[in-house]
């Protein structure tokens, strides 16, 4: 093929592709078309010629002794030529040479043009699906936008997403949503995989803790530059979110930042989230003040981490007053769950005795010791 080169260009620029990996999509398409059109033992190899821009394909021959088993084979054969054959082509020519016979495709007429097209749009297209899947697989976990352009019979929603289209399951939509054709939504990629009957598929979710994440550090500036740092997150889709953050910088408060002026930042994460309510809590290396922090709104009086046999954090004990065990607890369950969540711990609940009762028969309270709350936050 005359100017091959400047064809791998040109292909290169229309599809968004390396012409070195066109070109060797090219040579490929080439070699496979010979195999198929002359024959599919030979050994075939194509070249580029630099100065005309041509492309040739070359089938290599090896010379091999007359008596050689090799040339019984029926499979091997192909790829082998006998000493006394070879000699009457070149008398110089020794056992262990190679004879290289050049082909032009346009010699095998139509049949070779029609194999070629479709060699090549096939490969140009596996071409263009490699890097798709690498530019997407690189993308797992980070926030996209797209179109929808159909919500099929088990609700599952698919979505254009520049190039390429997504599937939003049911299972990974917030509770209550509903989209229609035409809606634009955002998601995060949960998943790429490359299947070889239905090719690549992307799977987006609105339900995952890092959708929750990337729509913080979109709508935070100090989490986009780093200056707050989302150390862990936990949610349950619709309800409620608990996210430990951390600052960089001493003169950054990062639930201050990340809440923002009258909540207005937290207010238009939760308002995407279909009002979902977004905690925001101080991270701490100190197991026993974390705990207690994820904890919120409850008051508790002493936290006890339990470690395992390898001494791993395991379990926390937490001792609180009698009132603040249904806020602990929360709806449903939904505060302590989050809680585990974010801490990654068994979490246990201890009451400890509040009130005590006079002589005369009146209730008193028990005042929490400066003990106490020096055990708590030491």
């Amino acid at each position: 093929m005359e100017k091959i080169l400047d064809i791998a260009e040109a292909i290169g620029h229309e599809k968004g592709l390396q012409p070195e990996k066109v070109m060797e999509a090219l040579k490929t398409a080439f070699v496979q078309t010979a195999k198929r059109v002359i024959g599919q033992n030979f050994a075939f190899e194509a070249h580029v010629d630099e100065d005309t821009k041509n492309l040739k394909i070359i089938q290599t021959i090896t010379v091999v002794a007359d008596n050689d088993e090799k040339l019984q084979d029926e499979e091997t054969a192909p790829a082998y030529i006998s000493l006394t054959e070879a000699k009457e082509y070149d008398d110089q020519v020794e056992i262990g040479d190679q004879l290289q016979i050049d082909h032009d495709l346009e010699d095998y007429g139509r049949t070779a043009a029609s194999q070629l097209h479709r060699e090549i749009e096939y490969h140009i297209q596996r071409l263009v699906e490699d890097e798709i899947y690498s530019k997407y697989k690189s993308k797992v976990g980070t926030l996209v936008s797209g179109r929808v352009t159909r919500v099929d019979a088990q609700n599952n929603t698919y979505i254009e997403v520049d190039e390429i289209r997504a599937v939003l399951p049911m299972k990974s939509r917030i509770k209550g949503e509903i989209f229609e054709v035409g809606d634009h939504i955002k998601a995060v990629v949960r998943r790429v995989n490359m299947d070889k009957e239905n090719g690549m598929q992307i799977e987006l979710s609105r339900t995952s803790p890092k959708f929750l994440e990337a729509l913080l550090e979109l709508e935070v500036p100090e989490i986009a530059e780093g200056s707050v740092i989302i150390e862990k997150s936990a949610r349950i889709p619709g309800e409620r979110a608990k996210i430990a953050l951390l600052s960089t910088h001493p003169q950054v408060d990062a639930v201050g930042a990340t809440v923002g002026v009258k909540g207005v930042r937290i207010n238009a994460v939760s308002q995407e989230l279909i009002g979902e309510n977004i905690d925001c809590i101080e991270y701490t290396t100190i197991p026993e003040l974390f705990v207690s922090r994820t904890m919120s709104p409850a008051i508790i009086s002493h936290v006890e981490i339990v470690k395992n046999e390898e001494g791993e954090n395991e379990k926390a004990i937490i001792t609180l007053p009698a009132d603040q065990k249904s806020k602990a607890i929360g709806k449903s369950g939904i505060n302590i769950r989050l809680a585990s969540m974010l801490t990654g711990l068994q979490i246990e609940l201890v009451e400890n005795d509040t009130v005590t009762t006079n002589e005369d028969g009146t209730v008193e309270e028990k005042k929490e010791s400066v003990d106490a709350l020096e055990a708590l936050f030491n």
